[in-house]
């Protein structure tokens, strides 16, 4: 996979930097950063502390995206749009895991993932990923005895409030439970707590990564449902296992949740006698954002045939998968 960095110059940027140096399957091929920075035209191997690479940092996007396939992103809210744009006018997939953007922004990756497999996620973690199937499963299963408050803590020079993550776990409780209104924080005298809220808290301070809690409030009972950071590794190698996932895929937008499924998909192709796969698809039924690859017949290299198994919740394959025949 021939990768290109965007934001190379900051935290992120370097740790995927950094790790795609340890991936055999890929190919630094270009990397840029701001253009008031004084490391533009200096091998981006000095960025990451590992010597020389042979890749020079650029200082506009259409340069770094040069002779690239995929192209991660973790610029800034304002410049993410206008990669969006230069990885479609490129043919170059997007995986983009910049946070705090407005709406304008959103409809750019919405406009480029028409041309472009693309990718958009704020926060790259399997664990979050997770996390959040979980939040969406707990909210419903509990149902509205039960209030849904949100607490995420990061470090000092986190620019943007609440995270991104602690949206992306809101928008899971919302999709078990609509009704809600959602509170940013409570001062003076606000009454008592309606059943219809859903705080949303943030906590600044130290070097703290990222800390996300949802708390499930019932009488007599709680339960909370916490993820923790201790390393930027993590979201960077989650970057680079999407990058791998979107490379080659056809043109739409995608979620770490399509990764996880993919992976999953993968390693039942290969080691299992079954003839069923698990879902992997936000939206049941959908070819589209499912983890089975996209190509010929609903899959590139994938089966010919598909159909949705309601009583085993999953994809059954009726022909050739990975060079086993089965469901036939």
């Amino acid at each position: 996979m021939r990768l290109a960095v965007v934001g190379a110059g900051g935290r992120m940027g370097q740790a995927v930097l950094r790790l795609s140096r340890e991936d055999a399957g890929v190919e630094l091929v270009g990397a840029c950063d701001s253009p008031g920075s004084p490391m533009i035209g200096r091998d981006v191997g000095e960025l990451a502390q590992l010597g020389t690479w042979g890749v020079a940092l650029s200082a506009t996007v259409d340069d770094a995206l040069l002779g690239a396939e995929v192209c991660i992103d973790f610029s800034s809210p304002r410049g993410t749009a206008a990669v969006a744009r230069a990885c479609a006018r490129a043919g170059v997939a997007l995986v983009s895991g910049t946070t705090g953007l407005d709406q304008d922004a959103q409809l750019a990756l919405d406009e480029a993932a028409r041309k472009i497999p693309l990718l958009w996620a704020p926060n790259t973690s399997a664990g979050v990923q997770v996390l959040a199937e979980l939040v969406r499963e707990a909210v419903a299963r509990l149902g509205p005895g039960f209030d849904v408050e949100v607490v995420e803590v990061h470090h000092r020079r986190k620019a943007d409030a609440p995270s991104g993550t602690a949206l992306r776990l809101v928008q899971a409780a919302q999709e078990a439970r609509s009704e809600t209104t959602l509170v940013y924080g409570r001062e003076g005298t606000p009454g008592a707590r309606k059943g219809e809220e859903l705080g949303v808290f943030a906590v600044r301070g130290g070097d703290v990564i990222g800390d996300h809690t949802v708390h499930l409030l019932g009488d007599g009972e709680r339960l909370e449902l916490t993820h923790r950071a201790t390393s930027r590794d993590l979201f960077a190698r989650g970057a680079l296992r999407a990058a791998h996932f979107v490379a080659g895929r056809g043109p739409g937008r995608y979620t770490m949740r399509d990764v996880i499924a993919g992976q999953l998909y993968s390693a039942v192709c290969a080691t299992s006698t079954s003839d069923t796969v698990p879902e992997s698809s936000e939206s049941r039924g959908s070819a589209a954002s499912t983890g089975a690859p996209r190509g010929k017949g609903g899959g590139q290299g994938g089966p010919s045939s598909w159909t949705w198994s309601h009583r085993g919740c999953c994809w059954r394959r009726r022909t050739v998968w990975c060079g086993r025949r089965r469901g036939i």
